[in-house]
């Protein structure tokens, strides 16, 4: 597992450089300068869902997986709200590590519609949301789960970008941090759900 966390940080940092710096400003300059009033607002209202649905969705499923006594639903919440929480986390460590600035601090010309001081590589916010949309797809591989959890998290990307607050390429790395994320978590929940349900131990997680 350190050997793929490793992998994932030299991919991040790989796309924090890949693309030249003049192609990461001119892509935000285009999207960042779309200042209509439905684009803000969309941006905003987007953004923000980030937290209720990030945190919400796990909560709501473990809260179901109470109620109606089920194991396999827990084991989905489990799997879901670990794999959100390792994607804040990995982002949060990635942040300091590479310490890149704001567009906004940067560029005087970008507008920053968001009043926030962290670093901007790779974007939280994208790692969150495809963390979530990757994990819901995993556990429910229907296409009206997939489609709309993988165009939400896609929104969540673009409005970052359109409010100033990231490049494209922090954007980018976010998901890579997200889907990554999901992925590893796979290998990482089989052991939790053995080790919390050991009536369960000859099933295999995720394989029904």
């Amino acid at each position: 597992m350190k050997r793929i966390i490793s992998v994932l940080l030299m991919v991040m940092v790989f796309c924090s450089t890949v693309f030249s710096q003049n192609w990461d400003i001119r892509t935000l300059r285009k999207i960042n300068s779309n200042d209509n009033n439905f684009a803000c607002k969309f941006s905003k209202v987007v953004s923000n869902t980030i937290y209720p649905f990030g945190f919400g969705v796990p909560v709501a499923i473990g809260i179901a997986s109470l109620v109606k006594k089920d194991h396999r639903l827990m084991s989905d919440a489990i799997f879901i709200g670990t794999t959100v929480l390792e994607a804040v986390a990995l982002t949060t460590v990635a942040k300091e590590l590479v310490g890149r600035e704001r567009p906004f601090e940067r560029y005087p010309d970008i507008v920053a519609r968001e009043d926030i001081s962290s670093r901007s590589f790779p974007s939280g916010h994208t790692a969150t949301a495809f963390a979530l949309a990757t994990s819901l797809s995993i556990r429910y591989p229907k296409w009206y789960v997939i489609a709309p959890s993988m165009l939400w998290a896609g929104a969540v990307g673009y409005s970052r970008m359109q409010m100033g607050v990231h490049y494209p390429t922090d954007v980018i790395g976010g998901m890579f941090v997200g889907v990554g994320t999901a992925f590893v978590n796979v290998y990482v929940n089989r052991w939790l759900n053995r080790l919390i349900f050991p009536e369960n131990r000859k099933r295999k997680f995720l394989v029904y």
